[in-house]
């Protein structure tokens, strides 16, 4: 099976159809913002600063998506609604052996990052973050690590060699791999039916439990774990006995990424440029497809949900963050506008305490906020990595009320921790390097 990467796929294709899905009712205005920029030091913005012009990025991604929306500011009384917000570059690691950073994950005071197929542990407490523990550095053979999630005690890595793996982190802080995903006992009870069998290939047949090609994303909800990949399927696991309860195919291409609500909707987003909704419906054991949303002219990268889950946000290579919101006039969903401003794809998307924020093959990251009438805007632009920004997450810290800590890992091998300090409309924001972080 051929399957091109996203660096193959960021090209512009034909457009394509809209497409509406049943939602909670939210209603939601954009607005965009102009290009803020800061350095690695620290810095203070808002909308207001540079904020009436359009920006080269923007016009590039107007280019590729004309009939969605622009969402550039119109006049200053806008900005008004807006928070307003400063950022400072805490800390930064570089990997001793320079190779990209594939994915990050923050679980209480450790930091996961991901780097080919080793993945190193840092307690990021502190100036200096210090190094706890390196796992999976003698396993090659397992390609890189796709993505890092945490359920019932147990960490869950996704492998480029089509498997995920189930850690043990122990009282001495090292991580000891408890199994491999399908697991010996799943196999077994599965090899000698017929029908546990699917072709994934000309001449080539495996368990419907496995996947044939490399584990791109991974999401956690309610002791379910849900498997992307570029087989085109979603899988879902039970965490507690760690059996796959479904396999679907979801895509008629790769399957980049998935976003799971709390209600149990999953979103899946492909290179087929297009984002699925998968629901069970009433009484039923098994998720069915509930609406395909058709909108991006290129691979899907990226998909986030706001706090509440009413807004889906996909990033593409087509430039563009896609807003996906409850239409006003009848019960559906609908892209109602996109976040511009990035000039090259946009890479991964993490929703943290109301802040949306965006990576970029523009070497960047924005944060974007709704403002108090509804509408969005960019509150800062994180600068410093020389290379694509492939991996971000975010939490917010106890005891520092609108503070958040960002976590950027990017493909110059780079992780970069910043604090961002959100302030209320017409007021100030803390001043981050009072602290002497």
């Amino acid at each position: 099976m051929r399957v091109r990467s996203w660096l193959a796929t960021c090209a512009t294709t034909t457009t394509a159809n809209n497409s509406t899905v049943p939602f909670p009712k939210s209603q939601r205005h954009l607005v965009s913002d102009s290009s803020n920029s800061s350095d690695a030091t620290g810095s203070s913005t808002s909308p207001s600063d540079s904020s009436y012009s359009v920006s080269l990025q923007s016009n590039l991604s107007l280019q590729t998506l004309p009939s969605v929306p622009s969402l550039q500011k119109l006049s200053p009384d806008e900005t008004i609604n807006f928070s307003s917000a400063s950022h400072l570059c805490i800390n930064s690691v570089q990997l001793g052996h320079k190779l990209p950073i594939g994915c990050i994950a923050v679980h209480h005071n450790f930091l996961y990052a991901a780097s080919s197929h080793e993945i190193n542990v840092y307690d990021r407490t502190g100036t200096a973050w210090a190094s706890i523990n390196t796992f999976n550095d003698n396993d090659s053979s397992s390609g890189s690590v796709k993505s890092v999630t945490f359920c019932d005690g147990k960490i869950f890595t996704a492998h480029q060699d089509c498997k995920i793996r189930v850690w043990q982190l122990t009282p001495t802080k090292h991580h000891k791999l408890k199994t491999t995903l399908p697991t010996v006992n799943d196999r077994l009870l599965r090899f000698m039916l017929p029908n546990s069998y699917v072709t994934v290939r000309r001449h080539k047949k495996k368990l419907w439990i496995e996947h044939a090609d490399a584990v791109t994303g991974l999401a956690v909800n309610n002791g379910l774990i849900y498997s992307v990949s570029w087989d085109k399927s979603l899988k879902i696991w039970r965490a507690s006995d760690l059996r796959c309860l479904e396999s679907i195919k979801a895509h008629e291409d790769a399957v980049n990424a998935v976003a799971v609500s709390a209600g149990g909707t999953v979103y899946t987003g492909s290179a087929d440029r297009k984002i699925r909704v998968w629901a069970k419906p009433f009484n039923e054991k098994r998720h069915a497809l509930i609406a395909t949303l058709e909108k991006h002219k290129s691979a899907v990268n990226a998909l986030a949900l706001s706090d509440d889950g009413t807004v889906l946000f996909s990033g593409a290579c087509d430039r563009s963050i896609l807003v996906w919101d409850r239409e006003d006039s009848a019960n559906h969903m609908v892209v109602t506008g996109a976040l511009r401003g990035h000039g090259k794809a946009i890479l991964c998307l993490i929703n943290v305490a109301g802040l949306l924020m965006s990576g970029s093959a523009d070497r960047t990251v924005r944060i974007w906020q709704r403002g108090s009438d509804g509408r969005f805007g960019c509150l800062a632009v994180l600068e410093g990595h020389t290379k694509p920004v492939k991996s971000l997450t975010a939490v917010t810290e106890e005891g520092q009320n609108g503070v958040v800590s960002v976590f950027s890992g990017s493909l110059d091998g780079e992780i970069k921790a910043w604090q961002v300090s959100v302030s209320c409309p017409n007021s100030s924001p803390l001043n981050l390097q009072k602290w002497n972080l």
